[in-house]
């Protein structure tokens, strides 16, 4: 009962009206006091600039110490807000106290252009750290997915004696075996072209750099520096507001990508498609990844005509709503309907389906089906 009734206390606050009567002391009674700091809405919570700072520090090492990190990146974002620690960030002091995640990166890559000299070095050590955690993470299955979709996407039935692959041959030729002579004859050999040319797909990643899509940009540019290491891939980034930038050339450092993309302004999703289409060279070997929640600024009319266009010259579009741990955010239904009206698969994607969502794509098989045997819920066409 007790145990019970100080979880309770810990819940409800500890006002006049929880009616637990019970005290909190030790470990629980600074995990109460950090909660109360931001969340009591008695309490004057602004952090300010100044003097205030060290205090705001003591707080982001506390909640390190008192809560798992789930819970510390949860009350990181709340804090953002409630103590007004975006202007804090700003603060080189403050940047080394804080734990660093990917929507952390997402508010350092919106307050860009606002970060002051004395900062620059830590906020780029604190994005520095989130993506190598996040390429340690990612890049090895996403290189083995795409690199066995590339090989598996150049099987040929005419192999050379060097390229056959036997079990699979053997399994595609069960039926004729011949007992008289104990053996199989194959009517058909299986194998791969494992000399793969030196680009076999062309991959576009196009990002949406409104601020609702701050951790799909994060994610998306660690997996395009990936994906670029990749030699028979030739893979391209455009990021988009209400104009069109092409960030390829920093692909090899993710960091410095993210931090040619400024968030936050309108969308022009129209001017995006219509500049990846003057850099496609092959349709047919060609995966466009849109990452946007649809919102256009532009001409909508003009956009959905474009993507239709893609789709009808050969290129295999995909759009994703988001590209994070939380589901999509909010979108436009109208378009993400006419999108799948045209065949596009539009939803939204976890990190770690990626990887064989581009496996799947790149072997141009149904990306529909492969989101409902994944449990995905898709964008369902307009009803006529």
């Amino acid at each position: 009962m007790t145990e019970r009734l100080r979880r309770w206390r810990m819940i409800l606050g500890g006002d006049d009206a929880d009616g637990t009567g019970m005290p909190l002391s030790g470990m629980d009674a600074k995990r109460d006091a950090t909660l109360k700091a931001l969340y009591d809405k008695d309490e004057d919570r602004r952090g300010g600039l100044g003097g205030s700072s060290p205090r705001v520090a003591r707080w982001l090492g506390d909640i390190r110490g008192y809560f798992p990190s789930s819970v510390v990146q949860v009350m990181q974002r709340d804090a953002m807000d409630r103590l007004g620690l975006r202007e804090l960030l700003l603060e080189p002091e403050l940047l080394e106290s804080v734990q660093p995640d990917v929507h952390l990166v997402g508010t350092l890559l919106s307050l860009n252009r606002a970060i002051p000299e004395r900062s620059r070095d830590t906020a780029r050590a604190v994005v520095r750290r989130v993506v190598d955690d996040l390429e340690k993470r990612l890049a090895q299955p996403t290189r083995q997915a795409v690199t066995g979709a590339l090989h598996r996407a150049n099987r040929t039935h005419r192999p050379r004696q060097s390229d056959i692959d036997w079990n699979r041959t053997i399994l595609r030729n069960l039926k004729h075996y011949q007992p008289e002579h104990r053996t199989i004859v194959p009517e058909r050999l299986v194998g791969y072209g494992r000399r793969l040319p030196n680009v076999s797909k062309q991959i576009m990643l196009c990002l949406d750099q409104s601020g609702s899509m701050a951790s799909s940009v994060v994610y998306a540019s660690v997996f395009g520096a990936v994906l670029a290491s990749i030699r028979s891939l030739r893979t391209q980034i455009i990021a988009f507001d209400t104009s069109v930038v092409d960030l390829t050339e920093s692909l090899q450092d993710p960091v410095e990508l993210l931090f040619g993309i400024q968030l936050g302004g309108g969308t022009d999703i129209n001017a995006a498609l219509a500049y990846c289409q003057t850099r496609i060279d092959t349709p047919r070997d060609t995966v466009l990844v849109l990452i946007s929640d649809l919102y256009e600024g532009g001409n909508e009319e003009e956009m959905r005509q474009r993507a239709q266009a893609l789709t009808a010259e050969g290129v295999q579009v995909v759009c994703l709503l988001a590209l994070n741990d939380e589901g999509a955010p909010a979108f436009d239904h109208d378009n993400a309907a006419a999108l799948a009206a045209m065949g596009i698969p539009t939803f939204a994607c976890t990190p770690d389906k990626f990887p064989e969502l581009m496996a799947t794509a790149i072997q141009n098989q149904d990306i529909t089906s492969w989101a409902a045997t994944n449990d995905i819920p898709v964008a369902a066409p307009t009803e006529e």
